[in-house]
């Protein structure tokens, strides 16, 4: 990646704000924001899964989805476990199925796409398109 999440979390829940996707939960995800941030261990966890709860009440909220992102690979430099990469996976694929053809090509969509082959990196998930080659000619060889 070549960008910062952390600095792309902040500009994106700005927008959020900017834009009025938070609606009536706008003190909420700002108070567990401001948890998250600044403190570390069990009340940063239960920070980070308020704002996966609020941000899952919000679904078209577009810069807070991308928030969202943004915070979960936070989350998983603290604590690297399977359940945040497919987290962060998830996010990254809802992300872009309904909001990538209106961003395509900016920065956002860049910065989704880079931390989305993160998290398929913290799987073990290879791309698509390279198993796509291997798979035809297994087919034209008659592998099994």
């Amino acid at each position: 990646m070549n960008f910062d999440p952390a600095i792309a979390a902040l500009h994106a829940l700005q927008q959020a704000e900017k834009q009025g996707e938070l609606g009536d939960l706008e003190s909420d995800i700002l108070e567990a924001e401001a948890i998250f941030s600044t403190d570390q261990g069990p009340q940063a966890k239960r920070a980070f899964d308020t704002l996966q709860e609020l941000g899952a009440q919000l679904p078209q909220a577009q810069h807070l989805q991308e928030f969202l992102i943004y915070i979960t690979w936070q989350q998983v430099t603290e604590g690297p476990l399977p359940r945040y990469f497919q987290l962060g996976l998830d996010l990254c694929d809802r992300f872009l199925d309904r909001f990538g053809k209106q961003i395509e090509g900016t920065p956002s969509h860049q910065h989704v796409v880079a931390i989305r082959e993160s998290f398929q990196g913290g799987l073990g998930i290879e791309e698509e398109e390279d198993l796509m080659p291997e798979h035809d000619e297994d087919a034209f060889l008659g592998g099994d």
